[in-house]
């Protein structure tokens, strides 16, 4: 993919220090530490290195470090390759269903007050969810196995918590003795589906709100009062929760490139961006409500930047978790059950598995060998290395 002409970086380094001090009521070092990392990802700033191949001997000149921050669009094309790569050898030779679980919008704000807490029960309640309801005889009868990607943004980055569920579509028997399919066209109940997640976020809430883990501030301190938030709560069960369920689609070699859609995303890519002009940017949405219809937004440049930072997630947090046969305590004893079950034969040695070398990430534009690393180079040796400044002479 061509490289975009407008970035996230430039609009930040547009907006610069001017940015900050106008926002300083609401901006933190958090927000700062992550502008700071973007402006500067892939510039002479965070120093650089020197690749040469491995196969023919070609020399890049130098390539300028990644910051590596997660909310940073230029990185995340890498550890997504990473982290498919490792994916690869836990897929099973079986359709794949996509389910995605999506918190009301009336709790938006407290989300956003409470990032930590509400993902985590969000990914947990979500997970929780699916695992129940596939083992109900009256459904599927089995146990299966999934990872779960937490997102919060709409295509307008607008604060839209949901989570992306990539299921087999199938698990083992609650004895361990067979494969369970599903349907060829039908996974879990959605009703069904709607009715638990709801129920089990909602509990999972009161109890964070007993043990004292929520916090309030502004407009809503007053669900600080426990019967002021039992009161906000009980609307939420007088409507349907979305859940979303695709039927199950393609085999291991599709998982592998439709999860490249959503396990590393950040709330909006560089290749969305249109034009920035005259403090303000234009960028590409995606009307779902309109049969998908692309169409653009612009924003102040200010308003584009406080959406952005709405999606920074807590230090530390996991957005990308396994469960069930695929939970890492249980990963090394179930899979190769599932597999021996549905008939699949082990795609590596294991004698050779262990001095497989990773997939390089960087070819060599000449011959296509791998490149590596031979010489790497701190801030100030690349000042040190930069051609002097062209002097005007008189003529």
């Amino acid at each position: 993919m061509s490289r975009p002409p407008l970035e996230v970086a430039d609009l930040i380094r547009t907006a610069g220090t001017a940015f900050i001090e106008r926002n300083r009521h609401w901006i933190r070092w958090t927000h700062i530490k992550v502008l700071l990392a973007i402006a500067r990802c892939r510039t002479a700033a965070l120093g650089g290195h020197v690749d040469e191949c491995t196969r023919c001997g070609h020399r890049a000149t130098i390539s300028y470090n990644s910051c590596r921050n997660r909310h940073c669009p230029k990185c995340q094309t890498g550890a997504r390759e990473r982290w498919i790569e490792s994916r690869r050898g836990e897929l099973l030779p079986s359709r794949y269903v996509h389910v995605v679980f999506t918190l009301p919008p009336q709790l938006a704000p407290l989300a956003l007050q409470n990032k930590k807490v509400i993902y985590g029960l969000l990914l947990r309640a979500s997970a929780e969810t699916l695992l129940q309801v596939a083992r109900d005889p009256r459904h599927l009868g089995a146990e299966i196995g999934f990872f779960s990607v937490l997102h919060t943004w709409n295509q307008k980055l607008g604060l839209h918590p949901h989570v992306h569920c990539v299921v087999p579509a199938g698990g083992i028997s609650l004895d361990h003795t067979r494969w369970v399919q599903s349907r060829s066209r039908f996974f879990l109940p959605i009703q069904v589906l709607r009715r638990v997640f709801r129920g089990k976020f909602v509990a999972a809430l009161r109890s964070a709100f007993q043990h004292d883990q929520l916090h309030f501030a502004g407009d809503l301190t007053l669900l600080a009062q426990p019967k002021i938030f039992a009161a906000w709560l009980r609307p939420l069960f007088r409507k349907d929760w979305v859940v979303y369920s695709k039927p199950p689609f393609g085999g291991p070699e599709y998982v592998l490139q439709y999860l490249g859609r959503y396990t590393h995303r950040v709330a909006i890519s560089n290749h969305r961006l249109v034009s920035s002009a005259n403090q303000n940017v234009t960028f590409r949405w995606r009307d779902s409500a309109d049969n998908n219809q692309h169409k653009l937004m612009t924003l102040s440049l200010d308003e584009f930047l406080r959406r952005f930072l709405l999606h920074l997630l807590p230090k530390g947090f996991v957005r990308i978790r396994n469960f069930g046969f695929l939970a890492n305590r249980r990963r090394s004893t179930l899979l190769p059950l599932c597999r021996q079950l549905l008939g699949a034969v082990p795609q590596t040695d294991p004698g050779t598995s262990a001095t497989k070398q990773p997939r390089p990430l960087w070819l060599c534009p000449k011959c296509g060998g791998p490149m590596l690393v031979i010489e790497r180079f701190t801030a100030a040796q690349i000042q040190l290395r930069s051609p002097p400044h062209p002097v005007d002479t008189a003529a």
